[in-house]
């Protein structure tokens, strides 16, 4: 089915799964390596406000990203095989990053697809999502050495994962704002291949309604380091801040064991949660 420009999709997601061949090219005839000049936004401290976009771009096919590709502040959203908004698993991303690649200055908005894929270390850079489908960004490197990082940008509406985390090595966010959200970042919990996995948050702005900030599995030697998160909205203090989990490889739902630092696991003092 494809989804008319600009389509609102409904909080709740569809369940209808959308796959997408990925394309050297997208809809657009932009390639990955396209580089447009823009002004970026600040990235020095989350941001308190959401950027208004300079055009919008319907995207039909995954678009690739080796290098550096700048989308100027527009929107792009999927359309056709790419117009799904739902939890479905395996769907396509709009934008697809080779290893190393950066991506900065680009809004998606909705339907959103599956977001962002990182197939190696990659950078996403002011990169904001205004409705997010299966997930943001996926991070899936094999290397042990793989470096994410999330700089500056944002997210909201989720109903479940932010950002997903099945591959190896470090992922890194700051700077960064979610709103209504489910998981902000999640370590796999039963991928077929585990790996140990290491997430720093630091300066990040989040609103309520959310679930949990961070998710890990410490029977694999996950770990995460939290600073400067400022929490708005949530008096009672429903969001968990860090929570541990014992991962599997068979495609179970991994038991919960606990949430809070540990001094081990999870790494954070009171001083690095704040509620306002």
């Amino acid at each position: 089915m494809t989804a008319r420009p600009e389509q609102r999709a409904s909080h709740r997601r569809r369940t209808t799964k959308r796959r997408a061949v990925i394309a050297g090219v997208s809809a657009l005839g932009i390639t990955g390596a396209a580089i447009v000049t823009t002004t970026m936004l600040s990235t020095a401290g989350a941001a308190s406000a959401w950027p208004s976009d300079t055009g919008s771009k319907p995207v039909s096919k995954t678009v690739p990203v080796s290098g550096t590709y700048d989308g100027g502040m527009k929107k792009f959203y999927g359309t056709g095989a790419l117009g799904g908004d739902s939890q479905d698993e395996n769907q396509d991303p709009v934008f697809e990053l080779a290893d190393g690649a950066t991506l900065k200055n680009v809004i998606i908005g909705t339907p959103a697809a599956d977001g962002v894929h990182c197939k190696g270390s990659c950078t996403l850079q002011n990169v904001w999502w205004l409705d997010v489908g299966e997930d943001a960004a996926s991070f899936k490197g094999k290397s042990s050495s793989a470096q994410y990082k999330v700089i500056g940008g944002g997210a909201k509406k989720a109903d479940d994962k932010v950002l997903q985390f099945n591959g190896a090595g470090t992922l890194t966010v700051s700077g960064f704002r979610v709103e209504d959200f489910g998981k902000l970042v999640r370590s796999c919990g039963n991928c077929k291949t585990q790996y140990k996995r290491t997430i720093v948050l630091k300066d990040i702005d989040v609103v309520a309604p959310g679930k949990s900030l961070v998710g890990i599995n410490t029977n694999y030697g996950d770990t995460a380091t939290l600073s400067q998160i400022r929490i708005q909205g949530d008096s009672k203090k429903k969001i968990k801040t860090c929570t541990r989990f014992q991962g599997n490889n068979t495609g179970k739902e991994p038991k919960e064991l606990g949430s809070g630092a540990d001094g081990k696991s999870c790494t954070f003092s009171a001083s690095d949660i704040t509620y306002k």
